[in-house]
This record gives structure tokens, C-alpha cells and sequence, in this order.
């Protein structure tokens, strides 16, 4: 192991506290991003096949919606499970569809102005989450995924749901996503904890710009130099790779 670089296995995991501090700043850089879009900018194509930036915000709308209401996750998980059952698709991808659908016919502006309503009443209800609750476990009914716990869906998942599109979309209207090594670094370093923990290979990780950083586990394995974003956008399969770099992780 190199001696700069930090040991995979002593990267703190993302806890609730810290997660939703992490999420708060978030959404707020999102909203930011959100409030200076053009009007040419909504209608433009994202690296989400089929999702133009509209799409990917009517997204991001449902998602806050399930978070802040158990009634509407419970609403929102049962159409998606109806759906999945009837087509074979994924639970996760029918429920998506359904929340881009059912936000299509807003306008900009409306988008806009529910998105600033939505996100802190989502945040409030994952601040309010009992360490009970975020002990439950959860079935995500995604192929060759293990099984999570509510806290890693609420936690984790959520937070860097939101921080990967907002990257999708800065990358559709040719702007440069804001990123700093406190908040986009630790996003980036609980991903390559979560996935070293997932392939169990020994590597050697360097991840350029200012959310990357110099990680290793073990000595001898494979060593990979990229961009900390790129490396992200990789392993949510956003881009093709192989190796120990085609190991899926869920944003």
C-alpha cells in the first residue's frame, strides 16, 4: 500500500448525523444549480437514457416526496411493484418512470417551486428517522444487490442520488458541477468504501480533482488513476468498464 494513501477499511462509514448534514448541503447546491437554468436548459438531454433535465428533476421532486410522506412511499412503492409484476421491469426503474410521469405536467417554474418546498420536508422526515427504523431492514429488488437496511436507503442512497444528478445535469448544460474535498470528497470516499467492502480485491486508487483523493487496500492488486466524479460515474454505470471498476454501485 502506498504510504499516501488512506486505508479503505479505516474510511468512517457515512452515519446518520453526518449523512444528513452531507444531504442538507446537498440539496442545497442543487437548488442552486436549479435556480439558474436557462429556459433552453430544462428540454436538454442527460446521461439518463430518456431523461432530459425536466425529467431528471420530476425525479428527484418524487423521490423527496416518498422521503418526507410513509403514505406516498407506501403509494409510490406499490404502483412500482404492480407495474414491475406486470412487465418484468425493476421495481426501481417503473417507480422512477412514475415519478417522472406524474411530474411531467408541471411547469418549469412549478418544478421549480416544489422542489424548494419538497426538499426540505424530506429532509426533515429522514433528520426525524429513529435508529429502530433505520435498522429495519429493506429489500431494494435489485439483481445481485444484497439486502439493505432502511438507514443505507435513507442515509446513503438518498444522499447520493441527488448529488449524481446534479452532476448529470451540470454535465447537460456544460456547466461545472461545485465541488469541495469536505462535502464531494467524503461522498466520494464513502463510495469507495462501500465498494472495496462489495468486490474484496486488493487496489491501489488515485482519484484526481477536488473531491478526489489516494486510497488502497492491501498490496499488489490492481492500480487505477481517475478523475473522482468519473470514477463515481462508472460504477453507477453511467460509463462501461471492466475490472474491478465494473463493479456496480447504487447512487
Amino acid at each position: 500500500m502506498i504510504s499516501s494513501a488512506v486505508a479503505v477499511e479505516t474510511i468512517a462509514p457515512l452515519g446518520h448525523d453526518e449523512a444528513m448534514m452531507v444531504a442538507t448541503a446537498e440539496y442545497d447546491r442543487l437548488l442552486a444549480v436549479v435556480d439558474e437554468l436557462h429556459d433552453e436548459d430544462w428540454s436538454r438531454s442527460t446521461d439518463c437514457v430518456g431523461w432530459d433535465v425536466k425529467a431528471m428533476l420530476g425525479h428527484i421532486l418524487g423521490m423527496l416526496e416518498l422521503q418526507a410522506d410513509p403514505q406516498e412511499r407506501t403509494r409510490q412503492i406499490g404502483a412500482a411493484a404492480e407495474v414491475a409484476a406486470q412487465t418484468g421491469a425493476l421495481r426501481l426503474d417503473a417507480m422512477t418512470a412514475l415519478q417522472v410521469s406524474e411530474h411531467a405536467g408541471l411547469t418549469t417554474d412549478q418544478l421549480r417551486e416544489a422542489l424548494h418546498v419538497a426538499a426540505p420536508r424530506g429532509l426533515a422526515a429522514r433528520r426525524a428517522t429513529t435508529e429502530a427504523m433505520r435498522a429495519t431492514p429493506y429489500d431494494p429488488q435489485l439483481p445481485g444487490e444484497p439486502g439493505w437496511t432502511v438507514g443505507y436507503l435513507f442515509d446513503v442512497v438518498h444522499t447520493r442520488d441527488p448529488w449524481i444528478h446534479r452532476v448529470d445535469i451540470c454535465r447537460a448544460i456544460g456547466r461545472e458541477p461545485e465541488l469541495t474535498a469536505d462535502h464531494d470528497g467524503r461522498i466520494v470516499a464513502d463510495v469507495v468504501a462501500d465498494w472495496a467492502r462489495r468486490h474484496g480485491q486488493r487496489f491501489t486508487l488515485t482519484l484526481s480533482g477536488p473531491a478526489g483523493g489516494a486510497y488502497a487496500a492491501g498490496t499488489g492488486g490492481e492500480d487505477l488513476t481517475l478523475d473522482g466524479v468519473e470514477f463515481c460515474r462508472i460504477l453507477s454505470g453511467r460509463e462501461e468498464s471492466s475490472g474491478l471498476l465494473a463493479t456496480r454501485i447504487v447512487f
